[in-house]
């Protein structure tokens, strides 16, 4: 038979351990910010709008194609106006 643990279940193995007094939060922030991380931080305002990250995905490609469809209007509308002026 193999001998009992000594141990707790609710001990952690030593390389586990993590002193949270010495985190530091945020840490990594700035160099995100500088080497373009596609994170993206909301205004608490706008965090209210949507329930999760996909919902924000599909607003946003939801403008994204609106965006497209009205560019794609508003070049043909000036070209036919630049025509009929001559």
């Amino acid at each position: 038979m193999k001998a009992k643990n000594s141990a707790t279940p609710d001990d952690m193995r030593p390389e586990y351990a993590f002193d949270y007094s010495k985190a530091v939060r945020g840490k990594y922030y700035r160099r995100l910010l500088k080497e373009g991380a596609n994170v993206v931080v909301l205004e608490p305002d706008v965090a209210k709008a949507f329930r999760s990250s996909a919902a924000v995905n599909e607003a946003l490609r939801s403008l994204l194609r609106m965006s497209e469809a009205t560019r794609r209007l508003t070049s043909r509308s000036s070209g036919r106006a630049a025509s009929a002026r001559r």
